[in-house]
């Protein structure tokens, strides 16, 4: 039997570096680009509608925003706008949904429009292979309108690695290879905090309710922060058996909810080798207490070293992404691993995503429990699903033990008669 393959929902005509989806209107967002480089590769977000065809989950392309020479490496989502990181600098953009004009003024429209459109005919086969998704559905497009934009970071090689919307979209946090977290308002992107939060890059913060911020540097620490204020340092080792002698460091960090309670709030860390060795020593997963900051449970994750991190929008579920291009997704209470789909694109997963459980992601799920996103520099977007687990009701596991006794009781009497 050939290796078992995830499908494959689109193909962008560019390496893929981000991606995220709308929960309201089932948009799934895609992002990445050749960069300056004058190789003839294009940068561009990408809007793709997600829908339910047949029973089987597809996509068909909105809109391609061209982003010119910049290639976006990262993305936030808050409503209609998106943060996107490009170079050292963070772009705002905002889409808004519209119908398509009728007659002479759509074909006008069509002469002037720029980026790739899909069109009927013999044309459309070509574009759609292109670009990797379906033909774009009639009456519906979006308008994307670029608003501010801002250099986030200043290092000797500057580059934005990280970007994050906090609790309410008014504010949105970058980091990069300066190592400074600067926090910016929405959508005026006006700073209003700036501090010093690692030594060398930062590769990953996340905000949380009460304007807690968590931090991962390539100093080998992860920092939780109340505003420019440290609160403490992150130890996930320090209830462990003694680990081999290889530095770690942090390569993600996601706030997450606790399924079932209102009050419960969790934070998922992963803890990666910092140098590549010829027998790798595994990567771990840990779950913290999102109040006090104290680990509740680490977990290895393989030996394969994790690039990217992704929480459910329940809490749920976990979705992890390797350097080698495998992909599997986690449940967050026990770390205990669900799915796993070995080198599913073969290449550096750069971005996961898992599809909402509320708004329109409810019907896209259909039969499945979940489903995660992934994308990676080998321009393919792949959808990974996860069926409903079965359940055995308590009753059920009850009246089944009941009976196993009864049984036993019998058999002990025919066994030894006068035995009760």
């Amino acid at each position: 039997m050939g290796r078992r393959r995830a499908p494959e929902l689109y193909r962008a005509p560019f390496p893929l570096y981000a991606l995220r989806v709308e929960p309201s209107t089932g948009l799934l967002i895609t992002a990445g680009g050749g960069g300056a480089a004058k190789t003839g590769i294009k940068n561009g977000v990408h809007f793709l509608q997600l829908e339910q065809i047949g029973g089987a989950l597809s996509a068909s392309l909105l809109h391609s925003h061209d982003t010119e020479t910049k290639a976006t490496m990262n993305l936030a989502l808050a409503g209609n706008i998106l943060a996107a990181g490009q170079d050292a600098s963070c772009q705002l953009l905002q889409f808004r949904p519209q119908e398509q004009e009728t007659g002479d003024k759509q074909d006008g429209a069509d002469s002037q429009e720029q980026g790739p459109r899909q069109r009927k005919g013999a044309g459309a086969a070509a574009e759609t292979q292109e670009t990797g998704a379906a033909t774009q559905r009639e009456g519906v497009e979006l308008n994307v309108e670029n608003l501010q934009s801002v250099q986030t970071d200043f290092g000797p090689d500057p580059l934005q690695k990280t970007v994050c919307f906090n609790h309410d979209n008014t504010l949105l946090a970058t980091g990069g290879t300066d190592g400074f977290v600067r926090v910016w308002q929405v959508p005026t992107l006006e700073k209003v905090l700036e501090f010093k939060a690692h030594e060398g890059e930062i590769e990953d913060l996340t905000l949380g309710p009460g304007d807690k911020m968590v931090t991962a540097g390539w100093d080998f620490k992860a920092c939780v922060w109340q505003r420019d204020q440290l609160v403490t340092g992150l130890h996930w080792e320090e209830n462990l058996p003694p680990l081999p002698d290889t530095p770690y460091r942090y390569q993600a960090c996601r706030f997450g909810w606790v399924p079932d309670q209102p009050a419960g709030l969790r934070l998922f860390t992963v803890q990666i080798p910092h140098k590549r060795l010829r027998r790798p020593p595994p990567c771990y997963l840990t779950a913290w207490d999102g109040h006090n900051f104290l680990p509740l449970r680490t977990q290895s994750c393989g030996n394969e070293v994790i690039s990217c991190l992704s929480v459910s929008e329940s809490g749920t579920f976990l979705g992890l992404g390797t350097v080698t291009g495998s992909v599997a997704i986690y449940i967050s209470f026990s770390l205990q691993r669900l799915y796993y789909l070995r080198e599913a694109h073969g290449i550096v997963v750069t971005d996961v995503a898992f599809m909402p459980e509320q708004g329109c992601g409810r019907e896209l799920l259909g039969s499945h429990e979940a489903a995660l996103f992934s994308v990676a520099v080998d321009s393919r977007c792949q959808l990974h699903l996860l069926p409903i687990r079965r359940s055995v009701p308590v009753w059920l596991l009850l009246l089944l033990c009941a009976g196993l006794i009864i049984l036993a009781i019998l058999l002990l009497q025919n066994t030894f008669p006068g035995f009760l």
